[in-house]
C-alpha cells in the first residue's frame, strides 16, 4: 500500500489544462494535471494545479471545486479574455471516453510569472502532458517551469495524444528533458512512427525511446490488462485489477500519480506498478475522475480494491 506518513510529503505539480469534463448526464471538474494532482493529495503528498481559467462563471465554479476537494487554488491564473476550458465527453457501453476539446481557452494562454517561477523552484516532481502545449504561449511556459526546476527533481511526460494536438518536435523535444515517460499501448506505435522509428513489440520501443531521448523510466498502461514499466535492463509488468468499471475519465492521470508517488520514495517498479495499478482500478470503478474516498482513508478503498480482485 501507498506510503503517507506526513513526513514523507513532497510538492508535486500538475502543470497544464484545468477543465470542465461535459458527460451526457454530469459536468465534472478535470484536465489530466488536475486529475493527477488530486489523487497526489489522496496520497498524502502536496498535489499542487497550475493551470488558468477564465473569469466566467465557469472559472469560478471550478475555483469552488476545487476548494471542496482539497486543492489548493494560489497557482491557478485568471484570464480576462478567454473562456474556462471544457471537453465534451462521451463514454461508450465499455465505459471508455471519448473527448471533443474546445480551443482556444483560458490554459493557452499560461503565463511565466514570479510564482510560477518560486513554484518551479521547490517543487520535488511536475507531471504535464502534450495536450497543454497545443498553443505556442502554454508550451514556451512549460518549458521554462522544467528548465527552472532544481537538480533531482523529477519531472513526468505523460504523452496524452488528443485529437491532432501534438506534434513530432513538441513529443520529440519534450522527451529530452524529462525523467519519466508514460503513454499507453495504443499511443506507444504512434509515437514510434511519429519519430521514424519502428515498433516491434513494447519493450524493444521502450528501450529506444530511453536510449534516444535520455529517458530514466518509461511506462505504458495497458488499461484493463495492467502495464509494464521499463528502466534500462529492468523489466516489470502487472496484470491490473479486475473491477466493475464506472467509466476511466481519469483512471490514467491517477495511475500517473500512483506511480510518481512510489518512484519520489525510491521504490522498485513492482511497487510502482502495484501502487499504480490499484490507484487507477479505483478511478475507474467510480464515477468521475476525482471520487472521494470511503469515510476512512484512501487506504481504505484501495484495500477493498484488492480483496476484490483476490
Amino acid at each position: 500500500m501507498p506510503r503517507t506518513g506526513s513526513a514523507m510529503k513532497k510538492k508535486v505539480v500538475g502543470l497544464g489544462e484545468l477543465l470542465w469534463d461535459l458527460l451526457p448526464d454530469r459536468t465534472c471538474l478535470g484536465g489530466a494535471p488536475a486529475n493527477f494532482a488530486y489523487i497526489t493529495t489522496l496520497l498524502g503528498d502536496r498535489g499542487i494545479v497550475a493551470s488558468r481559467l477564465g473569469v466566467d462563471a465557469r472559472g469560478r465554479d471550478a475555483l469552488r471545486r476545487m476548494e471542496d476537494v482539497g486543492l489548493e487554488c494560489k497557482y491557478v491564473q485568471n484570464d480576462p479574455e478567454r473562456p474556462t476550458g471544457v471537453v465534451q465527453v462521451q463514454v461508450d457501453e465499455k465505459g471508455i471516453a471519448a473527448y471533443e476539446i474546445a480551443h482556444p481557452v483560458a490554459w493557452d494562454f499560461m503565463e511565466w510569472t514570479p510564482e510560477w517561477q518560486h513554484l518551479a523552484e521547490t517543487a520535488d516532481a511536475v507531471c504535464f502532458g502534450s495536450l497543454a502545449q497545443r498553443s505556442a504561449r502554454s508550451r514556451e511556459t512549460i518549458r521554462r517551469f522544467v528548465q527552472t526546476m532544481r537538480r533531482g527533481a523529477v519531472k513526468i511526460f505523460d504523452v496524452n495524444l488528443r485529437q491532432n494536438y501534438y506534434s513530432k518536435e513538441i513529443i520529440a523535444d519534450t522527451m529530452r528533458g524529462v525523467d519519466i515517460v508514460k503513454l499507453n499501448d495504443e499511443e506507444m506505435p504512434k509515437i514510434m512512427a511519429l519519430l521514424g522509428s519502428q515498433h516491434r513489440d513494447e519493450v524493444s520501443s521502450a528501450r529506444q525511446l530511453s536510449r534516444q531521448h535520455g529517458v530514466g523510466l518509461v511506462c505504458i498502461t495497458r488499461g484493463a490488462r495492467g502495464s509494464l514499466l521499463v528502466r534500462g535492463d529492468e523489466v516489470g509488468e502487472h496484470c491490473g485489477f479486475a473491477v466493475k468499471v464506472a467509466d476511466t475519465v481519469g483512471s490514467g492521470d491517477a495511475f500517473t500519480a500512483g506511480m510518481v508517488h512510489e518512484y519520489l520514495r525510491g521504490s522498485s517498479l513492482a511497487q510502482m506498478n502495484e501502487t499504480a495499478n490499484l490507484v487507477g482500478a479505483w478511478v475507474a470503478s467510480q464515477t468521475g475522475a476525482m471520487p472521494r474516498p470511503k469515510p476512512g482513508s484512501l487506504e481504505t478503498s484501495l484495500m477493498d480494491i484488492r480483496t476484490s480482485c483476490g
